[in-house]
């Protein structure tokens, strides 16, 4: 079935968050004065995130059952140490990265390109550092309509206090710099302790190269595999992947003139354009997306895509729950 584009995007609008249009926040997080993590831009997506500043620009709230986030980091930026209660992952759209586990980044490391993916286990400690030569950004995944809060590695404290940042215990980050003082009968997020950094994961390299799936690699397929000009491959839910986090994690090439007929899914069903250019559809309504965009369609309505360009569009799908999702053509 054929698509025209609309005059009126509206609705469609609603449910794309342009690369172009990201609206960064610089001071996310306790350790955005820190030298060398201070010029990384934070970007909340899809859901509330794990911002610890409240003025965080939200661009869809509503729940998905997962987060969708971003960070765009310049060389040499880092982001500190720091540990999750929920899934995290990275797909890195561009630059490259190297993600450092432990409470001192010091137990293992992996180095990301683009097209790679991590899926950093709960409870670990982990930061990331752009290692490249130019600016990168990094699609994320956060699992959870409410991903809690980071769990800092206790230096992060240490580093933040002589820049006059504090964090309180309900996640809010007072700036004293800035002349914010801490709220009367709010109580300051106690330092990490000893036995909290003890309790946690401890990996070794070849476990944390068991957590990457490198660009390009094989996989189990998914059910637009079957489609002629189409190719799925699980990188989440499926093959080495394959522990619950709450969503399933696919890549997905459109080859030019190839399309992914109108289908309903009723789970959450977001997309990323990793390359190229696909046009994307759902109801009377239809816009392309380039690179950097990423579009949730709605449950239970009908949606396509379609690669009207000259190269191979490849895309990120995210669908939620851990179980495969039921594909319904039209």
């Amino acid at each position: 079935m054929a698509h025209t584009l609309t005059r009126d995007r509206r609705q469609i609008a609603d449910r794309i968050v342009r690369f172009d249009d990201l609206k960064p926040c610089y001071d996310a997080f306790i350790d955005t004065r820190t030298p060398g993590s201070d010029q990384k831009e934070n970007f909340t997506i899809i859901g509330p995130g794990v911002s610890e500043n409240p003025n965080q620009h939200v661009h869809i709230a509503e729940p998905h059952g997962f987060n969708i986030g971003g960070a765009r980091q310049p060389p040499g930026c880092t982001n500190s140490q720091h540990s999750h209660d929920t899934a995290e992952v990275f797909y890195v759209h561009s630059g490259t990265w190297r993600v450092d586990l432990g409470e001192h980044g010091e137990d293992a490391q992996a180095v990301l390109r683009e097209g790679d993916l991590i899926s950093i286990p709960t409870r670990v400690f982990r930061g990331f550092t752009n290692v490249g030569e130019d600016i990168g950004f990094l699609w994320a995944v956060l699992g959870g309509d409410d991903p809690g809060r980071v769990l800092w590695a206790p230096q992060v404290f240490d580093m933040a206090t002589q820049y006059g940042l504090v964090l309180m215990e309900d996640g809010m980050l007072v700036d004293t710099a800035k002349g914010e003082v801490v709220p009367k009968g709010k109580r300051r997020m106690p330092v990490t302790t000893r036995e909290q950094c003890d309790a946690l994961q401890r990996f070794s390299q070849d476990q944390t190269e068991a957590c990457v799936v490198r660009a390009g690699t094989s996989g189990p397929t998914g059910p637009f595999d079957a489609i002629e000009g189409v190719t799925e491959t699980y990188l989440i839910g499926a093959g080495r992947l394959d522990w619950p986090h709450g969503f399933r994690v696919s890549e997905i090439a459109i080859r030019p003139g190839a399309a992914i007929p109108d289908y309903i899914l009723d789970v959450p069903d977001v997309w990323f354009v990793q390359a190229g250019e696909v046009i994307c559809a759902f109801g009377d309504d239809a816009t392309v997306c380039g690179p950097g965009d990423t579009v949730t369609f709605p449950r239970g309505e009908t949606r396509s895509l379609r690669n009207d360009g000259d190269v191979t569009a490849t895309l990120v799908a995210v669908r939620g729950g851990d179980e495969e999702a039921r594909i319904a053509l039209t």
